[in-house]
C-alpha cells in the first residue's frame, strides 16, 4: 500500500465567477457549489460564507470540519456515493490544507459547537487557525432528525471532495509518500525498535452518536485492522453529534494527530505495526466483547506498547479503561489519551471510570473551565441555538452580547486524538 498526499496550501479564500487557484487563494463559484449540494433533494436551501483566521467572526451551531481532499484516480471518501467501493490508501490524494468545509444550519443534536475566529475562544480550537467555506444547509419539512444529519454529514463530505479536485491543476504543492506493509515485513525492517500499536476508539452509539468507515455504520462493526493511510483517504468519517470539545470531527480523522506522531517516529524510535479501530457501543455485553476483541488483537500483534485515544465522554470511559487494563495484564505497556469532567474549578472527580493499570494518562484538559467570551460582528449560523448545547445554557447570551460558556462549546477545544492546545499536569 501506497500513497501519495499532495498537500497544496490555501491562504485565502474568495467568491468568484469561476472555481481556480492562483497564488494560493482559492476561488469558488457559488452557484456551482449550490447546484452540487442541492442535487439532495430533502435539502431546502443552501447559502455560503466564508470565515478567515482574525475575522470577527463566529459560527454556531457547528456540525462537522472537513479538509477538502480528492483523488486523481480512483474514490475519496469510499463507501458514500458508489455502490463499488475501493481500498483507499493507494495513489495520489489531493489535500486542500488550510481550509476546511464547515457546516451549519439549524441545530440537529443538542452536542453541536462553536467556532470563534479571533477572541478568546479562538485560542482554544485549531479551526481558528484555518479559512472556512461555510455551508448553511436548511432541510425539507418533512426531514426528522436521523435525516436531517445524514444530509449535513453527505453534504459537507460531497462538496469537500468537489472542492479539492480543483486543485488537480496546481501545481504548486507539496508531495510526501506513505508506505504501509504487510505486518511480517513491518516486523523484519526495524527489528530492533519497539513495536507499537494504536487503538483508535470511535463513536458507535447512535441517536446521532455515530461513525462512518467505508460509508458503513461503525456499531455494525467489529474491532477491526486498519491502516493509518486508509485514515488519510478519508475512510473515517464523523457523523456524530457528541459533546462539541471531544467531538472528533472528519477534519480530525483525516489529519489524526496520534497517527501523525507515531508515522513521523516510525522507523526512527519507534516500530508502528497496526492500528485497531474499536466502535465505542452503548451496552455492557457489547463493551465486553469489543474490549475482549480489542486486547486479543493487540495480543496477537506481540507489540511491546499501546497507545489509546478515546472519543467522547462518560461512558466511553469505561471502553477505554478496560482496554488499558486488559492490554497492561498482558504485560504491555499502555499509554492513554482522555480529557476531564472536572468542574468549574477543577476539583470534581475527573473521570467516570478507572482503572489502577491506567497510570501513564495523556490529559487534553477540563472540558468545565467555564469564561465569557465577547460578542462577534457577524455570526454564521444560529446565535441562540447556544441555549441548546453542550457548554452553553438558557442564560448564555449576556445583555452585550457576550456570552458565558463551558470551553467544552467550543469545537475540538480538548480533542482526544490530542489535537489541541489544552492538556493538565499531575502537580
Amino acid at each position: 500500500m501506497s500513497l501519495e498526499l499532495r498537500k497544496i496550501k490555501i491562504t485565502d479564500v474568495k467568491f468568484d465567477d469561476s472555481n481556480k487557484i492562483e497564488n494560493g487563494i482559492l476561488y469558488l463559484n457559488k452557484k456551482i457549489m449550490e447546484e452540487l449540494v442541492t442535487e439532495d433533494k430533502r435539502i431546502k436551501s443552501v447559502s455560503f460564507d466564508i470565515a478567515r483566521p482574525g475575522e470577527s467572526v463566529r459560527i454556531i451551531p457547528v456540525k462537522d470540519v472537513v479538509e477538502p481532499r480528492a483523488k486523481i484516480d480512483g474514490d475519496t471518501f469510499p463507501g458514500l456515493f458508489k455502490e463499488t467501493i475501493e481500498e483507499a490508501g493507494n495513489g495520489i490524494t489531493y489535500a486542500l490544507s488550510g481550509v476546511a468545509v464547515t457546516t451549519t444550519g439549524p441545530i440537529v443534536g443538542f452536542q453541536e459547537g462553536l467556532i470563534d475566529m479571533s477572541g478568546p475562544a479562538a485560542d482554544y480550537t485549531i479551526f481558528s487557525e484555518i479559512n472556512h467555506v461555510v455551508m448553511t444547509i436548511k432541510k425539507n419539512d418533512n426531514i426528522d432528525a436521523h435525516e436531517h444529519e445524514e444530509m449535513v454529514r453527505l453534504a459537507g463530505i460531497k462538496l469537500a471532495k468537489y472542492i479539492a479536485t480543483i486543485g488537480f491543476e496546481y501545481e504548486d504543492y507539496e508531495a510526501e509518500v506513505y508506505e504501509w506493509e504487510s505486518i511480517g515485513e513491518r516486523y523484519n525492517k526495524y527489528p530492533d525498535l519497539p513495536k507499537v500499536a494504536y487503538v483508535y476508539n470511535c463513536m458507535s452509539q447512535g441517536l446521532l452518536h455515530d461513525t462512518y468507515f467505508y460509508g458503513r455504520d461503525s456499531k455494525l462493526m467489529l474491532p477491526t485492522l486498519i491502516s493509518p493511510l486508509e485514515v488519510m483517504d478519508g475512510a473515517i468519517i464523523s457523523g456524530n453529534c457528541v459533546s462539541p470539545g471531544s467531538k472528533t470531527t472528519t477534519y480530525h480523522h483525516e489529519n489524526n494527530a496520534v497517527i501523525e506522531s507515531l508515522m513521523s517516529r516510525h522507523g526512527k524510535e519507534i516500530n508502528l505495526v497496526g492500528i485497531i479501530l474499536n466502535p465505542l457501543m452503548t451496552t455492557l455485553k457489547e463493551k465486553y466483547r469489543n474490549i475482549m476483541l480489542t486486547v486479543r488483537t493487540v495480543k496477537m500483534l506481540g507489540v511491546d506498547g499501546v497507545l489509546i485515544s478515546q472519543e467522547g465522554f462518560g461512558n466511553p470511559t469505561t471502553d477505554l479503561m478496560h482496554i488499558c487494563k486488559g492490554i497492561e495484564n498482558e504485560g504491555i505497556k499502555t499509554v492513554i489519551i482522555t480529557n476531564e469532567d472536572a468542574g468549574e474549578d477543577g476539583m470534581s472527580e475527573s473521570l467516570p471510570d478507572s482503572v489502577t493499570e491506567a497510570d501513564a494518562i495523556v490529559s487534553t484538559g477540563n472540558s468545565n473551565e467555564s469564561f465569557t467570551i465577547p460578542a462577534m460582528d457577524k455570526t454564521i449560523g444560529d446565535l441562540e441555538a447556544i441555549k441548546r448545547i453542550t457548554g452553553g445554557h438558557a442564560d448564555s447570551i449576556n445583555e452585550d452580547g457576550s456570552l458565558k460558556i463551558e470551553v467544552q462549546i467550543i469545537m475540538g477545544s480538548h480533542n482526544l486524538q490530542g489535537n489541541t492546545f489544552l492538556t493538565a499536569y499531575t502537580k
